[in-house]
């Protein structure tokens, strides 16, 4: 579950000052921004939320404007701070947590300005750490007030995990389905020097999570191997690809390893000999041979008509005798 706030000076093309954005598992639940000041649901289970709890929205909603105030006047400070002219300037905060796999928990809390990390929360130390020197008058204040310090701690390693696990009881129909990917291996070969490049697609999966890679002889292969961005579809499950060049001579050694939790065991797809071109250039030959065959015969059809038309004209149609009386 992660929360993000961003604040900016200086509003364009209608964008609203402060917005702030929950999300689970990539999912956004919650939306908030100085425009409709009021914090709504974004997904239908979260209606169940407000039906446990009336007041949870209209507390959802102070503490968002509470935010935006608050935001305000850090990117005053941070302006001044940074000897920065009147502009657009921007200030975010990412928070959440996470339980993963093993039953392991992780949590984070961090502020960035103009799109670097200006200071960042350690709980097992109860203390911040600013890696830019505008930072530090920051750390020395928020380090001052040990008990804040032990409330964020307290809220990321209890409370949010506390509301993550409702979050997930919630929406369990959407947030803990499975779809395993649909896996496509293509392969096509370069006329420049003979290699062949195949490229691995993955779509329609969910979770998020997805490990996948080429294999040489059973073993991880990285040289040669490209992939894209992991990046959401319309329907709310995901998609990906990677694709490696290799030396035809060695297909055979070469898999697409996938392991999703939709999976029941990995799948491992070999690669297919490239679809030769000749087919397509003996297609397109008789293609073009059976055009000139139909574009001939119109011709001839067509002169024949005109030298039908020339008789015509010179002998005139048969004289019809008329019947007598």
């Amino acid at each position: 579950m992660k929360y993000f706030y961003t604040s900016i000076s200086d509003p364009s093309q209608g964008l609203p000052h402060f917005v702030g954005v929950g999300y689970v598992d990539g999912q956004v639940f919650v939306h908030y921004d100085s425009h409709s000041q009021r914090a709504k649901p974004r997904v239908s289970w979260m209606e169940k939320v407000g039906k446990e709890d009336p007041q949870y929205w209209d507390s959802q909603t102070q503490i968002a404007r509470g935010a935006e105030e608050t935001f305000r006047r850090n990117l005053e400070i941070l302006r001044n701070r940074y000897n920065q002219s009147e502009g657009f300037h921007i200030i975010q905060l990412m928070f959440g947590c996470e339980l993963r796999k093993d039953g392991s928990k992780g949590e984070f809390m961090q502020y960035g300005y103009e799109g670097r990390t200006f200071i960042t929360f350690d709980k097992e130390t109860r203390t911040w750490v600013a890696p830019v020197p505008q930072a530090q008058i920051t750390q020395r204040k928020w380090d001052a007030l040990p008990a804040q310090n032990q409330y964020f701690k307290s809220y990321l390693e209890k409370e949010c995990i506390e509301w993550l696990q409702k979050h997930l009881s919630y929406g369990k129909e959407t947030l803990l389905r499975t779809e395993p990917p649909a896996v496509t291996v293509r392969g096509k070969t370069e006329l420049e020097d003979g290699m062949e490049t195949h490229i691995c697609r993955l779509d329609g999966f969910y979770p998020r999570e997805i490990d996948a890679s080429w294999t040489r002889d059973g073993e991880v292969w990285k040289e040669e191997t490209f992939s894209g961005f992991l990046a959401p579809n319309a329907d709310g499950t995901y998609h990906y690809w990677l694709s490696i060049r290799i030396d035809p001579k060695e297909r055979g050694r070469y898999r697409c390893h996938v392991e999703h939790d939709s999976l029941q065991e990995p799948l491992d797809l070999a690669l297919e000999e490239p679809k030769s071109n000749l087919g397509i250039i003996i297609g397109c030959v008789v293609a073009v041979l059976v055009l000139v065959g139909v574009i001939a015969g119109i011709l001839v059809f067509l002169m024949r008509r005109r030298d039908d038309y020339r008789a015509y004209r010179l002998t005139g149609p048969p004289v019809m005798l008329k019947a007598p009386g």
